[in-house]
């Protein structure tokens, strides 16, 4: 397996949050979870081994998934990101640079697949 580095996954739903994390957790990547992008930043400020941010486009709060990516892009460049989302697809130029995309719902080879393209990614840098 490729290092990632702690995978954190930002997801408001419970349920798809918990899937997404076994998904991972059975590849054998470490996780950290988060239901919005205010405890998603907060676990980037205190956790510096974050490598790859899974996070869904629409939540609640002030801040949702798009805007967490240009933050993530900005603060943290190096650290992966895929965003998902079940009812919005983005346009390329809304994506920060180097931020996957995947339509829900997802197969799990699929998000596994999106996460070692930017572990394999970030070995290389």
């Amino acid at each position: 397996m490729v290092n990632a580095g702690l995978i954190l996954v930002v997801e408001d739903d419970a349920l798809l949050r918990l899937g997404a994390c076994a998904v991972l957790q059975e590849a054998g990547y470490d996780i950290l979870e988060a239901r919005d992008a205010d405890e998603a930043i907060t676990m980037l400020e205190s956790e510096p081994g974050i490598g790859v941010v899974v996070s869904d486009i629409q939540m609640p709060g002030a801040v949702d998934g798009l805007e967490l990516a240009h933050a993530v892009r900005r603060r943290w460049p190096p650290i992966g990101m895929v965003l998902t989302s079940g009812r919005r697809v983005p346009a390329a130029d809304e994506l920060p640079h180097g931020v996957r995309y995947l339509a829900k719902p997802f197969a799990g080879a699929e998000l596994l697949a999106e996460v070692a393209r930017l572990a394999s990614a970030r070995e290389r840098h």
